[in-house]
């Protein structure tokens, strides 16, 4: 194989990390419109999925993670409280602190969305893509795996 000058390869590599992040976005805006999840802000998203992944944290902890301030990050706990997605409960260590968690029903619609996104990832790969193109995407996942890791 013939290695390709640096200035050439450069622009290959570049070309590919730009197809990768658009294909990446359209893939990650399908899986969202099939997830079904309401009315939600991709703010008030953002806030449910933190807290599904590091359980329950204040108000000021997802301000800081999300780069907001305390009052709108306030704002976002308030409409998903409302809304009977989020919960809150005195921290243990400070009486005086509110900790937030995903409710039982927020549990459930997360779990049901995720099923449905799979189930269309699954039935897309299995009539669009040929026993080979699998193997090739098994082998493609591998890639993006040490990519990220």
């Amino acid at each position: 194989m013939q290695r390709q000058p640096a200035g050439r390869e450069a622009v290959r590599v570049s070309v590919l990390a730009v197809e990768l992040h658009g294909v990446i976005g359209k893939l990650k805006r399908r899986l969202r419109e099939e997830a079904h999840v309401g009315d939600l802000t991709s703010s008030q998203a953002a806030v449910l999925r933190r807290l599904d992944r590091e359980g329950p944290v204040t108000v000021t902890t997802l301000a800081k993670a999300e780069g907001v301030r305390p009052q709108s990050m306030g704002a976002t706990v308030s409409a998903l409280e409302a809304a009977g997605l989020v919960a809150g409960a005195a921290d243990p260590h400070d009486g005086r602190q509110t900790m937030w968690s995903l409710t039982p029903a927020c549990r459930r619609m997360i779990k049901e969305s995720r099923a449905t996104r799979e189930d269309w990832l699954f039935r897309a790969i299995q009539e669009h893509l040929s026993a080979d193109e699998q193997a090739e995407l098994a082998i493609s996942i591998e890639l993006l795996k040490r990519l990220v890791d």
